[in-house]
């Protein structure tokens, strides 16, 4: 089994690019973030004819998230619970496995946070820790969990092209890493750190300069998953091959593969 998250950066523009992945890559789960549309808007039929089914939540210019599965999702929340929050950052839902047994799939686009001194990064800390409380409910009750996204933080140095430039500042705190590791000791792994124990692979890269030419990148897109996911794990990897092309996401990208 296939779960890829990818941040579009607005899936009008970027509706092609994610069809033509989609046909190549064949994965049974895409999780966008970023669709910068309402949900009158969405391309349920594009997706639909490629032999997948659309769970979506979006707004008109900003956030917005969705889960496309080849087989349809039951139990979808839409709103992260015990946060009353117009933005659409946050969307679950049960994936059945092959196997008879449930996948809970979680897809969220964490806050930004601007800089450490801002208000958008005082929301940034209330909405994560409103998702750690979350996904400790969600871990409790469904061991197979995989939980993706752009969650807007590098996990450690390995994930920076340049670490020393990047210290102290959003993406890179000292603070927000504590966020993540919070969350993950709560029973997530990183899939792609335990098969790749190397840096220099990122998963996001500046439109300015020569930001991707350069791979001055970092690594903000990831798949996590539970303990018993992690045993299934075969492989995780980026595809850097959207960031290739015209007009692309300045995201790329996160895979995991599991024996399901």
């Amino acid at each position: 089994m296939k779960i890829a998250s990818w941040n579009v950066n607005s899936l009008r523009v970027r509706v092609e690019h994610v069809s033509d992945w989609l046909e190549t890559n064949k994965p049974d789960l895409l999780c966008l973030q970023e669709l910068k549309m309402v949900d009158a808007d969405f391309p349920e039929d594009v997706f639909k004819q490629l032999g997948y089914h659309s769970a979506y939540t979006g707004q008109k210019t900003y956030n917005g998230v969705a889960i496309l599965s080849n087989k349809p999702l039951t139990n979808v929340v839409t709103d992260l619970p015990n946060f009353e929050d117009p933005m659409r950052r946050y969307i679950a839902g049960d994936y059945p496995l092959d196997s008879g047994e449930t996948l809970r799939i979680v897809n969220v686009y964490v806050p930004n946070g601007q800089a450490l001194d801002s208000d958008k990064f005082v929301y940034k800390r209330a909405w994560f820790a409103k998702l750690q409380n979350a996904m400790q409910d969600t871990l409790s009750q469904n061991p197979n969990t995989v939980l993706v996204g752009d969650f807007n933080i590098t996990p450690s140095d390995l994930d920076v092209h340049d670490p020393k430039k990047w210290a102290g500042s959003i993406h890179c705190s000292d603070i927000e890493r504590l966020m993540l590791q919070k969350l993950m000791a709560s029973g997530l792994y990183d899939t792609y750190r335990n098969f790749n124990k190397d840096g220099e692979q990122f998963s996001w890269w500046d439109y300015r300069g020569a930001g991707y030419r350069a791979n001055e990148g970092l690594r903000i897109d990831l798949v996590l998953s539970s303990s018993a996911m992690l045993d299934r794990a075969t492989a995780s990897s980026i595809d850097e091959s959207p960031r290739k092309l015209e007009r692309p996401s300045d995201h790329t990208p996160a895979i995991a593969e599991f024996d399901c």
